[in-house]
């Protein structure tokens, strides 16, 4: 559906990237990864958003979080300097444009549900995260039932193809999560007390 409106699925996949995470940034390394688009089209459509004036650049002589050595053709003239990419805070259609990737969010949402409720019985399913629109939160998606686990990350990676983004997730098997949740587990504490949406519940958590 974007890609009908914005004409591109790699452009896509940035807008997303960056209204959703506002706060990163990236080096030309890090959105190929992040988007898993070849770099041509990539950096062509990262010159298209600077101009547009929705990503900025800015150069620094910190070191990635990932702690890779700096490949020469990302240095800059001083031999130090990376060029990275953030989403600019004064653009004026910031929020309109993460209104409409968020909204075209949910609809990829029902269709993982109900996708994933084929897999088998789920007795919870949390949705917390970048969905849930809590930077807080360890996970993106807890589930806790019975299923095929292997057929859950192949359609979680479908959906991080549709997304632009890595889901975070655990799965649990209700024993497990009976226990963890007695013992007052921290993690799940974070989740079940933290903003969520909370769309299949017999624990009544």
């Amino acid at each position: 559906m974007l890609d009908k409106l914005f004409g591109s699925k790699t452009r896509v996949k940035l807008l997303k990237l960056f209204l959703l995470s506002p706060n990163r940034r990236l080096t030309l390394t890090d959105v190929v990864k992040a988007t898993k688009m070849q770099l041509i089209p990539v950096k062509k459509e990262l010159d298209n958003l600077e101009k547009f004036g929705l990503v900025e650049t800015i150069l620094s002589n910190e070191i990635v979080e990932s702690g890779e050595e700096l490949p020469e053709a990302a240095e800059g003239k001083n031999g130090k300097e990376r060029k990275y990419y953030q989403l600019n805070h004064q653009f004026v259609l910031i929020e309109e444009l993460k209104a409409v990737v968020i909204k075209s969010q949910v609809l990829y949402e029902r269709e993982f549900i109900e996708k994933i409720t084929k897999l088998g019985r789920i007795k919870l399913l949390v949705l917390s995260g970048i969905f849930a629109n809590n930077p807080d939160s360890p996970i993106d998606l807890l589930v806790v039932g019975r299923l095929n686990k292997a057929k859950l990350v192949t359609i979680l990676s479908q959906l991080e193809q549709e997304l632009g983004k890595e889901i975070n997730f655990t799965f649990m098997d209700p024993t497990e999560f009976v226990y963890r949740r007695g013992m007052t587990d921290v993690f799940l504490y974070q989740v079940l007390e933290g903003k969520k949406i909370v769309l299949i519940d017999e624990f009544s958590i």
